[in-house]
């Protein structure tokens, strides 16, 4: 039997994996660590760039270190979806994932069943406000080995956009140049899955208790409790 659709993409937190793993471990071990980075780091390519998003975002073309760290960790506070804060972050995290320091989290019937649907020819892809960087790093270093090697492609919102926007939807499903119809969209928040569904796709909310949006729920897109009630093989998804 043929695929119900040519391709999974994947929402990280709250889908793949536990806010909370986010907020109470990764986000304190990028707090700690700004302020080094923009005192040893800012000639490097990606975090000059980052940082000079971060001074346009902030209507303030001289500001310095200790202005944009201030910055950073008022957005992270807030939950802020901002690309520079999220590239920075990423560079971090990285690096925490490459030495030990920090190890990914999975819901354990993720891996599983990404590695059931790739082996019958389902592609996969990302599609998180974390950098791919920080996409990469975090399956590059899952508690169950490298996952890079299921992923097809990676989006982020510098290279597709914002995740509420129809129109990032329509750029990736152009990018990866299969038709939207054939694409399904994972993510436990309503408004990604109401821009997915706007640009064509299909979207099934994972509504995994304890998340943020699980009271919410996905309003009115099909739901998921876990991972095994997604079915991108058949009738199910």
């Amino acid at each position: 039997m043929s695929p119900a659709v040519d391709a999974v993409v994947l929402d990280i937190e709250g889908t793949t994996s536990s806010t909370g793993f986010v907020t109470d471990v990764l986000y304190p071990y990028a707090r700690r660590r700004f302020g080094t980075l923009l005192a040893e780091r800012s000639g490097e390519p990606e975090v000059a760039r980052a940082l000079a998003q971060v001074r346009t975002e902030l209507g303030e073309p001289d500001a310095g270190p200790a202005r944009i760290e201030r910055a950073l960790n008022a957005w992270l506070d807030a939950d802020r979806k901002s690309t520079p804060l999220k590239t920075l972050q990423g560079v971090l995290w990285a690096e925490g994932f490459a030495r030990g320091d920090l190890v990914p989290h999975f819901y354990g019937d993720v891996v599983p069943a990404l590695r059931r649907w790739r082996a019958a020819g389902v592609r996969l892809y990302v599609y998180s406000s974390g950098s791919v960087a920080a996409q990469q790093a975090w399956f590059g270093h899952s508690p169950e080995g490298d996952l890079r090697d299921l992923v097809t492609g990676w989006y982020d919102t510098q290279n597709a956009g914002p995740k509420q926007e129809a129109a990032s939807f329509r750029a990736i499903a152009e990018d990866t140049g299969i038709p939207p119809a054939r694409l399904l969209f994972l993510s436990d928040r309503p408004g990604e899955l109401d821009a997915a569904r706007a640009a064509g796709w299909r979207a099934v909310g994972v509504r995994r208790p304890g998340e943020p949006y699980a009271e919410q729920g996905p309003g009115d897109h099909p739901q998921a409790r876990t991972f095994e009630d997604v079915d991108p093989l058949g009738s199910g998804a």
